[in-house]
Order: C-alpha cells, then structure tokens, then sequence
C-alpha cells in the first residue's frame, strides 16, 4: 500500500493481477465484476452510470465525493490502466519490471510545488492529408495551416478528432474567470499535459474538482449522451477535462512535471 506522504490510484476498466501487490491502489471502472482488491466506483455517491462517456472521471468523482474529505497524505494521484507514473531515469520498462519503475515516493524536487503533471506531448506536425481530411473547415479559416507556416493548436486538433466546433462550445460555459484565458490557451499552444493524470496535493485537488465537474455537467447540456459515438465524441467530456486540466492548473497550481509511461499488457 502506499506511504504516509504520497497515495497513487490506477484507474481501470479490468483486472490488472501483475499490480495488485504493488503500492497503487486499484479502482474499478466500467463493466466488469472486480474482487474487493479493487475500489467499487458503484457505491455511494457516484456518477458510475456515465463511464463509458467519462472514464477515468468517473472515479475521479467517486474520490472527490466519497474520500477527498477524509485524507490524510500530502500527495494523492491518478494513473491508469497501461499509463503510470515511473521513476526518473526507468528506461525499457514493461509489465516484467513494472514493480521497480513505478513511482513510489514524492521527489525532493517537487517541495516548492503543489501539483505534478505528466511530461507534455505536442500534438502539432499532421500530416498535409489528414490535415485536409479533418481539418478542412480550420484551414479554410486560415490556410497558413495548409502550409505549415501556423501550427496545429490545441484547438485545431480538438476540432479534427473530436468534432469540429465542441471545444469552443465548450468553452462559451465556463465561468467567466477562466472563459477568455483558456480560449486564448486551446487558440495558441500546440502541446498539453495528457490523460488527466496529475499528482497534487488534497486542498489543490478539492479545487480542481470543483470547477471541473459543474463545467462538465453544463457540457452535458449541449452534448448529451445519445450521440456520443465511436473514439471521435463518445468520450468527449474525458477529452475536455484532458485539455481544461493543462490550462487550469497552471492558471491555479505552482506546478512540476514528471515522467509517465505507456505499458501495455
């Protein structure tokens, strides 16, 4: 189990045996009937009828609600099936050696910070193909695109896999503190903290919540549920926490960044 200092949930929609004896604490999402190894995201106060719209949010809720209130660590954070935090310098890591690579401990570099994202992806260089395929309706808005001269932003790519258009939808029903900046944000970087991954600490992550959740539920009024179909929408709210969460974390948080990796089973 994990430490006095640090507690790290897994996220998963099905049993991961290779981590049940390792520090991470397992929490079930999703259809299957998991062992009392795992925490039972149905009980209580629960959003557990949405998680194949909203994912790994689904527990994020669950502990926002159920647990949050109770802690008494000063790091808590969030991983999930096939993507986990490592240690600095873990190179070839698979499920063989995943016992020793898994982050453990809280790092001394992080003492001046109160949140750790995951290491940035950039999400611009499509090629000129898919660009014109998905994309179509940005570059006529501004065909430098086309031409490489201006990078795919956040937005643009949230508009060529995501439907065009939802995340300025979106975004019109944020509050209005944050409406203009994160337009701004989507509008102008090309890279994002992924997979709503973050370590912070418990007062940090109540304010998270917070403004995440009530946001998300507004979308619902727009977006719904019945045609949320296929990777494009059907999981579109966890797609806008993954983007909201670069911006409002760095709007709010003094934050660090960490090494994760992908390991499939």
């Amino acid at each position: 189990m994990s430490n006095k200092k640090i507690k790290l949930f897994c996220v998963t929609d099905k049993p991961l045996p290779d981590l049940e004896n390792t520090n991470l604490i397992l929490a079930g999402v999703g259809k299957y009937n998991f062992s009392s190894k795992y925490i039972d995201t149905s009980t209580k106060i629960n959003i557990f009828h949405k998680e194949e719209y909203y994912s790994e949010l689904t527990f994020h809720y669950w502990y926002w609600k159920n647990l949050l209130n109770t802690e008494d660590c000063e790091w808590v954070g969030f991983c999930q099936k096939r993507r986990f935090w490592i240690n600095k310098n873990s190179t070839n890591i698979n499920y063989k050696n995943i016992h020793e690579c898994l982050l453990k401990e809280a790092d001394r570099s992080w003492e001046n910070s109160n949140t750790i994202l995951c290491d940035p992806i950039n999400i611009s260089g499509a090629k000129k193909i898919k660009l014109i395929k998905r994309g179509w309706r940005n570059i006529i808005s501004n065909p430098k695109l086309l031409f490489g001269i201006d990078k795919e932003t956040i937005k643009v790519h949230f508009d060529m896999h995501h439907g065009y258009g939802n995340l300025s939808k979106a975004i019109n029903l944020l509050d209005e503190k944050d409406r203009v900046d994160f337009k701004k944000y989507v509008n102008t970087f090309s890279f994002y903290n992924p997979h709503i991954m973050f370590i912070a600490k418990p007062e940090i992550i109540e304010k998270w919540f917070s403004a995440l959740f009530p946001w998300l539920e507004r979308c619902e009024e727009i977006f719904g549920f019945e045609n949320l179909v296929g990777y494009d929408t059907k999981r579109i709210y966890a797609y806008l926490a993954e983007r909201y969460l670069s911006f409002w974390f760095k709007k709010y948080a003094k934050i660090k960044t960490s090494p994760w990796a992908f390991i499939n089973q």
